[in-house]
């Protein structure tokens, strides 16, 4: 198969390598052949977050280039996890990692195409970790790995005041391994992570030297972050979650439309596949007209489109719209406007509970006097109908998916209440 052979330029422009062992030989090496690589994913958590979805799309450039992906799922390295700044983990019970194994696996088949001369291939280093004896370890992996290197590694040094266990110490030894082991069998010659792994990373390229006298390289993808240099990843409701049920389609939808001006150039060129005139086009979109938004939405549709599917991106949109009064409510997913509301705020109420009563309850005013001025002055909506009554009663016709009520003041002030 024919690879591209301007991967690499393309790769540097999109900002997607922060750090590579030899960038001339990785370019040699790149446009030569087909490349086997492989990148690694520890199910610490039941779900991949927006941090790993930068590796999964990276992967998918490089198959798309004409090279050959290993995707491991670190069923091993998943019961340890990489040392954090923050502290020790909190270490997972085999059955739990096992379950989030499988979640993972489903969430990165999506990204990749299974099939062809480029076909890739899941691996789990649990496989040829869980039957390797203490001994053998430390004979043949230990004993590459001097001591005073591992403690310069970033994180190492700065856990060493507060503590760090062996555990998580060892950590590097495992990644590096893995690299050895798929080098070995498969032929991989070529990793890459997160800019935090490029310790991990390194170490594989110099486990393969020592041992087996082999060539390999790495790169690193940088820390994807905010305007003020905070870490993206985080909304309101908790981490960026690949998965629908722990992160709904619609609040997806709703990050990416929100991302800053300064990033949103930074974040079409990662995220997404669009070409380098379309993004340059949506830069100067930004620069002149910012109050449109045309690159958030782009970003928002293609990176929703992805993860979840264009069914969901439309869901999320339609959602957006109508409950500010742009669309018909009632055509509305009751999952999809169910998860909109909870992001805009919700509250509860027995049923047969007047409009003046809900709008104190959701928050919207502050009082019961409040609420019949914003109702007389022709502020206070219903399910995007204006309310005209003060001692209006919403009836089980006015439930939208049989239990929600969309209350709204003026133009942006949004709340939901389930009644039941």
């Amino acid at each position: 198969m024919t690879t591209d052979p301007h991967l690499l330029d393309d790769l540097e422009w999109r900002g997607l390598i922060a750090h590579a062992t030899d960038r001339d030989a990785l370019r040699e090496a790149l446009t030569a052949d087909s490349v086997r690589f492989y990148v690694g994913f520890d199910p610490t958590a039941p779900s991949l977050h927006m941090g790993n979805l930068v590796q999964l799309l990276t992967a998918r450039r490089l198959q798309q280039a004409g090279h050959t992906p290993y995707a491991l799922v670190g069923g091993a390295t998943g019961m340890i996890g990489d040392p954090r700044d923050s502290g020790e983990r909190t270490l997972n019970s085999r059955d739990t990692v096992k379950e989030w194994v499988g979640r993972v696996r489903s969430q990165i088949e999506p990204f990749l195409d299974f099939d062809g001369p480029t076909g890739a291939t899941m691996v789990d280093n649990y496989d040829w970790t869980a039957s390797l004896s203490t001994i053998d370890f430390l004979r043949d992996i230990g004993k590459h790995f001097p001591v005073n290197r591992m403690l310069a590694r970033d994180v190492v040094r700065s856990r060493l005041e507060a503590g760090i266990s062996y555990t998580e110490f060892s950590y590097v030894l495992l990644q590096s391994m893995d690299f050895l082991n798929l080098h070995r069998d498969h032929g991989v010659t070529l990793q890459f992570g997160g800019s935090d792994q490029w310790g991990n990373l390194t170490g594989g390229v110099e486990l393969i030297r020592r041992a087996e006298g082999g060539h390999a390289h790495a790169f690193a993808t940088p820390l994807v972050t905010k305007a003020d240099g905070t870490k993206y990843g985080k909304t309101e409701g908790g981490a960026l979650w690949l998965d629908p049920q722990m992160l709904s389609p619609y609040a997806f939808h709703q990050f990416w439309l929100n991302v800053e001006d300064e990033k949103v150039g930074e974040l079409l060129r990662i995220f997404t596949f669009l070409t380098r005139e379309e993004i340059e086009e949506l830069d100067a979109a930004t620069a002149e007209q910012p109050f449109r938004r045309a690159a958030q939405k782009r970003l928002a549709d293609e990176v929703t489109t992805l993860v979840h599917g264009a069914a969901e991106t439309e869901q999320a949109k339609a959602a957006a719209a109508a409950l500010f009064g742009g669309g018909e409510l009632r055509e509305l997913h009751p999952g999809t406007l169910a998860a909109a509301l909870r992001e805009a705020g919700t509250s509860r109420a027995p049923a047969g509970t007047p409009t003046v009563d809900l709008l104190v309850a959701s928050g919207l005013v502050r009082s019961k006097g409040e609420a019949r001025r914003t109702i007389s002055e022709g502020g206070a909506y219903l399910n995007n109908e204006r309310v005209t009554d003060v001692d209006h009663v919403p009836g089980p016709q006015d439930l939208l998916g049989g239990s929600w009520l969309v209350l709204r003041r003026g133009k942006k002030n949004l709340a939901g209440v389930e009644v039941g």
